[in-house]
């Protein structure tokens, strides 16, 4: 399901919204709450106080990070309104926080090694870092996965998908983790010492809820480009009109009912309706890549790997890299033998999993480039990635210099044998 983006405002048009977010009914009765349980080592004074205040700092931290992050997940997936959220999170999204957490740390040592190495690097990778951090929680949001989350080409792939907004969302978000001190300072003065740590934590949650707000509006107005399958309702708050096109509206409601026979085990009928779909639009991505997943709940291995050719084709064309790897690594787990036929798609897709950090996966798509397509013109460029993947990505410098040594003999003159020539330049010899 998808909604028209052309009817999605953006989300700086609606900062009004996610700065009321929090004070909806259920948001504000659970943030008060959260905040006054820090009163709670006041009451249990058989225990020792500090140990108290830790305790139930922590927990308030924990609980309002698992709400603010169902914030983003529901919203993501267009829902905007507390009162449509389920009663309960999946058990992938409690986790959540927990696996930020988990990225927070790797980044940390990653920052502490730069540091042992040079102060000034280490400053420019925290900006770098700090600069990604929107980029990395809605990969997190959207895959549930810490791995993925601390993959650069989905960090980036994520920039890329929101553009130039992405300066204006870092912006908004800097200036949302300042308010909290902001409204401490002005609201200091007038209230009671024994407020000041409830209002320092509902403070907090306020302010990191309307960001959890605003983000998961940013991933529901680029849900397309992100592969976001939006819930009944999304974007009701907005009633926005109909400005779909006649063959938006027939590929949603093929999407629907293809996805009704899933849930209801017919996968037959759901997979002739997917086949006759990519039949009468061969150029489709949309059709094709519904047959595929479609097929992947097959046993019709051969069907599938037939189909993955042109849809690996149709995805590279549109420099959907990322996806084309995944399509490719689908058929592999049913076929190891599966390969691309086309020289310059298999160069395409080694690069996209090269730029995905998965060396295996490029070294495993070039295998046998010459000589699957001798005489092409691209194997120069081949051999040249193969040397990098060696050398760069698997620390295998040994392992490149009989690469040099084909490319010297064959290429000489080459701009790839020059490039891995340069790349092997301080690499000492076996």
């Amino acid at each position: 399901m998808a909604a028209d983006k052309s009817a999605v405002k953006p989300f700086w048009h609606r900062l009004n919204k996610f700065f009321a977010f929090p004070f909806q009914g259920a948001p504000l009765v659970y943030g008060l709450v959260l905040a006054f349980c820090s009163l709670l080592p006041e009451v249990l004074f058989f225990l020792p106080r500090v140990f108290m205040w830790l305790i139930v700092e922590l927990g308030i931290l924990l609980a309002a990070s698992r709400y603010g992050f169902k914030v983003a997940v529901l919203g993501s997936r267009g829902i905007s309104r507390a009162s449509d959220f389920p009663s309960r999170l999946d058990d992938e999204w409690s986790s959540l926080p927990w696996k930020l957490f988990g990225v927070f740390v790797v980044q940390g040592f990653v920052l502490g090694l730069v540091a042992s190495v040079s102060a000034k690097l280490a400053t420019a990778a925290t900006f770098v870092l700090s600069f990604l951090f929107p980029a990395t929680v809605i990969v997190l949001v959207q895959s549930g996965s810490a791995m993925r989350s601390l993959n650069p080409a989905e960090i980036w792939r994520v920039v890329r998908v929101i553009g130039a907004p992405y300066l204006a969302l870092c912006l908004f978000l800097f200036l949302l983790s300042s308010g909290a001190q902001v409204a401490l300072a002005l609201l200091l003065p007038l209230v009671s010492l024994w407020l000041l740590v409830p209002l320092f934590n509902f403070a907090f949650i306020y302010f990191g809820w309307v960001m959890a707000s605003l983000l998961g509006y940013v991933m529901y107005q680029h849900h397309e480009g992100l592969d976001i399958d939006l819930l009944p309702g999304a974007g009701a708050d907005e009633a926005p009109p109909e400005r779909r096109s006649p063959e938006q509206i027939a590929r949603q409601e093929t999407d629907a009912l293809v996805a009704e026979l899933v849930t209801d085990g017919d996968i037959p009928a759901a997979l002739n309706i997917a086949y006759e779909e990519q039949r009468l639009r061969p150029n489709d991505i949309a059709a094709l890549r519904r047959y595929h997943r479609v097929l992947l709940m097959t046993d019709k291995t051969p069907v599938l790997l037939d189909h993955a050719k042109r849809f690996i084709a149709l995805l590279l064309q549109q420099e959907l890299g990322a996806e084309a790897l995944k399509a490719w690594q689908d058929c592999r787990a049913r076929e190891p033998a599966f390969a691309i036929e086309d020289a310059g798609q298999t160069l395409a897709l080694a690069r996209a999993a090269w730029r995905a950090g998965d060396a295996q996966a490029a070294l495993a798509i070039l295998r046998s480039f010459d000589k699957r397509f001798r005489g092409h013109a691209a194997i120069p460029q081949a051999y040249e990635l193969i040397a990098r993947v060696l050398t760069q990505g698997m620390n295998r410098a040994d392992l490149a210099r009989p690469v040099l040594a084909v490319l010297e003999e064959r290429y000489p003159d080459s701009e790839p044998t020059r490039e891995v020539r340069w790349l092997l330049r301080d690499q000492p010899a076996a």
